[in-house]
């Protein structure tokens, strides 16, 4: 896979966690809370990688990125990650909270 298998990983990330948003998540449907919640620390992580970059303390091999760059170096996997991985894990903390407040409905109509 090679070139493409970290956009691959990204991509199977999110259709993982795509489910979840169809179940009413909504997390997917209040983009302006999910901007300020993600944005942020993606922001200040490609700071940290464009600065680890341009030390020499990491650099990412050629051939397993798409060779799309952002500026300062950064691989354009890299960014999705420090957006991707977040929403991802945006999208599974709502849905345990979706999945206790179905269970709490269900229980409250059993009694």
């Amino acid at each position: 896979m090679g070139r493409w298998e970290y956009l691959a990983v990204l991509g199977a990330c999110v259709l993982v966690t795509l489910p979840i948003e169809l179940a009413g998540a909504r997390v997917y449907r209040r983009p302006g809370r999910l901007a300020r919640a993600v944005l942020p620390v993606a922001a200040l992580f490609l700071v940290w990688d464009a600065f680890a970059i341009a030390g020499g303390v990491w650099h990412f091999d050629a051939a397993f990125v798409s060779g799309l760059r952002a500026p300062f170096g950064i691989p354009l996997e890299e960014v999705l990650f420090f957006v991707v991985i977040p929403v991802c894990g945006v999208l599974t903390y709502e849905g345990v909270g979706l999945t206790g407040r179905l269970l709490r409905r269900w229980r409250r109509g059993r009694e």
